[in-house]
């Protein structure tokens, strides 16, 4: 997940899905930028204030341009890292907090070199550091860690072997890119239970519309793409012409799949993605791939038998693609997917072709990454529990916990408050809306109960081998919910992630330590800005509940209408407000944002903030508030709320962003949501006529 606050509403299926992409963004390579040269571990987490002034811009009036004159300072003085499609508050809190695990890390290493006493998860941490770190060891090992799954692949004699293979390929690899996706989720009719989920698959590009859209822009990345396959099947060892033509088959099959696949929009739709069926349905969309022999590989029990299949209409196209290849295209294609998953860990030559594609040419990134940052990204993403209890143990005290508790119960007071003297919403549709927001759980600084990693087998001086156990042992964490009571008590982030996320069907809200940390929440200083900030981010991720994808979900988070047709109506009027103002921004070049895509995010941002500015002003009701650096406290919560989204990014990543991210970018995430607040007018002494002002009759509220 992209640091992005605050993060949307958990995607339905990424949090629990078996065989989502390993965190090792493919933008990394053995060599340090020259940016990030001088950047050294870390002791400590470094300060900056909730309201900082350098960040600002006061030569910009705020009523013209809020965004510039919250961040205009901030966007001068941290430009994109030469290792970086984008940078924001969130990504450089990010890299700062890599650099206080690399400290972490390098002081366990040291000490399992020493002889000191570690403990399993320590010493499992160490090992895995140390042999991701051999960067000399890797390039002496070159292309001999991928000769196994190359010859599994080969191997290959009869399509009837194929479902066992993929099996393997999904164990080791641990991402959806091998024709589909396979895991564990609840069901959406019954939350409580964890059902076997199939997903679509099998493409390597972001998005399905990279493969189909026909502007210049589309067409010559496709162009690349195919010749960053052919270079890659050089590597391996192919000669040039048979390279090529590999690379345009792997392009068309790819294409072929991502014609079939919905619509980000689409998905976001439950609707369109819940389609529950038996294990004799599933077999009758793909009647050439043997289920039975795939969930045997994969040691699901055949007594499982309920299946959400996401998108029927993708499986039957699959199966027809798979008859209609041959034994060795199909080779080819796997050949392919599996050379590039792997090539982002092997030797520097396959790192850094990987990066010139996936890195360069699709997010216009110039420069590698750091050795020592993908190797911080991997032990989060694979031992990132383990990691984290090392992370809260010095920066997230019992009194943090406490304040971030206390903000969370204000905000929810004010929802209620909200929900109560709503003009649109009827009392049945009400009483019901109250006790989802009363079920809800709030989930703070980290689990009540800690992953175990005694199944993780980590070995000191195998970097690829503790990949791929890795990838296995999540995927067999994952599949061995199926057909069991569902845990409520699990995260789907670690507590160094600096992002926060509600999950619908869990209907919580997940907060961890590291989004709770100064400039985002601030308890040296005056409240407001935090309030404008944190309580933002609380009151965010609350909406999510209600916006227009989670109102879907009920209290149990079961997928049920609870809504009366009226309300439903109502609701999407005031959403279609929404639509329609942020269709009117411009991304980059003549890019527009996807509206229906961002709605649910813009849903959040706006009715977030009100809810934040409601708990503020009781939270402060009682006190004399002062003015501080020369802005009412009014103020400070607006420019607090404004500066945890002070950012910018490269144009390639932005067109990136346009097809694939379901956030607006953070100059109309800012000034998209003042726009529509009166009390920001009225802070800043704004006139009618100015950009930032809104007629009454205009403005956007749903909340």
């Amino acid at each position: 997940m992209s640091l992005l606050r605050p993060a949307s509403s958990q995607p339905l299926l990424a949090s629990l899905a078996l065989f989502c992409s390993l965190a090792w963004p493919t933008a990394q390579a053995a060599e340090p930028a020259p940016s990030a040269a001088k950047e050294g571990p870390l002791a400590a987490l470094p300060y900056t204030p909730a309201l900082d002034l350098p960040s600002m811009d006061r030569t910009v009036d705020p009523c013209e341009d809020f965004y510039q004159f919250a961040c205009g300072g901030w966007m001068t003085n941290n430009p994109v890292p030469d290792d970086q499609s984008r940078w924001s508050v969130y990504a450089k809190m990010a890299n700062e907090n890599q650099r206080y695990l690399w400290g972490t890390l390098e002081r366990l290493a040291g000490e399992r070199k020493a002889g000191a006493a570690l403990n399993a998860n320590q010493a499992k941490m160490a090992d895995y550091w140390g042999a991701c770190m051999n960067e000399e060891a890797a390039n002496a090992a070159g292309l001999a860690p991928l000769q196994p799954l190359l010859a599994q692949i080969q191997g290959l004699s009869s399509k009837k072997q194929l479902p066992v293979l993929i099996a393997a390929l999904h164990l080791q690899l641990g991402n959806e890119r091998v024709l589909f996706g396979f895991g564990a989720n609840q069901d959406f009719a019954n939350a409580n239970q964890v059902i076997a989920f199939a997903m679509a698959g099998g493409i390597s590009l972001p998005d399905r519309d990279m493969y189909l859209k026909g502007d210049e822009k589309s067409v010559q990345l496709r162009q690349q793409y195919e010749r960053h396959i052919a270079r890659v099947f050089e590597v391996l060892g192919d000669r040039p012409e048979a390279a090529a033509a590999a690379a345009k088959l792997v392009l068309a099959t790819e294409t072929g799949l991502a014609q079939q696949m919905l619509s980000r929009v689409d998905k976001r739709d439950p609707y369109k993605t819940f389609h529950k069926m038996n294990a004799r349905g599933l077999q009758a969309l793909t009647p050439g791939f043997d289920w039975a022999a795939y969930r045997q590989a994969l040691a699901v029990p055949a007594k499982l038998n309920t299946y959400n299949v996401t998108e029927p209409a993708f499986f039957k196209a699959l199966d027809k693609r798979l008859q209609q290849m041959s034994l060795d295209e199909i080779k080819t294609y796997l050949r392919w997917q599996a050379a590039s998953s792997m090539a982002p860990y092997l030797n520097n030559e396959l790192v850094q072709l990987n990066f010139d594609f996936f890195g360069q040419a699709l997010n216009g990134v110039p420069q590698l990454k750091a050795r020592w940052k993908r190797c911080v990204e991997l032990v989060d993403a694979q031992l990132g529990e383990a990691l984290g209890q090392e992370f809260v143990a010095k920066n997230f005290s019992p009194e943090l916990k406490k304040a971030t508790q206390q903000m969370t119960t204000e905000i929810e007071q004010a929802m209620a408050d909200s929900v109560k003297h709503l003009p649109w919403m009827s009392e049945a549709t009400k009483a019901r809306a109250m006790q989802k927001l009363h079920s809800i759980v709030n989930k703070i600084g980290y689990p009540d109960q800690w992953r175990d990693y005694s199944a993780f087998a980590v070995k000191a001086g195998d970097f690829v081998g503790n990949v791929q156990r890795g990838n296995a042992f999540e995927a067999r964490r994952q599949l061995a919910k199926i057909g069991k009571p569902l845990d409520r008590g699990e995260w789907g982030m670690t507590p160094q992630t600096v992002n926060a996320y509600y999950s619908a069907q869990m209907n919580d809200m997940n907060f961890p330590a590291a989004v709770l940390q100064p400039p985002l929440f601030d308890a040296s200083i005056d409240i407001a800005p935090s309030y404008g900030n944190t309580g933002g981010t609380i009151g965010h991720e609350l909406i999510h509940g209600f916006d227009d994808e989670g109102r879907q979900f009920d209290a149990k988070g079961n997928l049920k209408d609870w809504w009366t047709k009226k309300d439903a109506k109502a609701f999407e009027q005031r959403a279609a407000c929404v639509v329609d103002q942020y269709a009117q921004y411009t991304i980059v070049d003549d890019i527009k944002i996807n509206s229906k895509l961002t709605l649910g995010e813009d849903l959040a941002d706006l009715g977030g903030m009100v809810l934040a500015l409601a708990a503020w002003r009781k939270h402060t009701e009682t006190m004399k508030l002062e003015p501080r650096d020369g802005f009412t406290p009014e103020q400070r919560f607006f420019i607090g709320f404004a500066q945890w989204d002070c950012n910018t990014a490269r144009p390639e990543a932005l067109r990136v962003q346009a097809l694939t991210n379901p956030h607006s970018p953070g100059r109309y995430r800012i000034n998209g949501v003042a726009v529509n607040m009166p009390e920001f007018a009225k802070a800043f002494a704004c006139k009618p006529g100015q950009k930032m002002v809104k007629p009454d009759a205009e403005r956007c509220k749903v909340w």
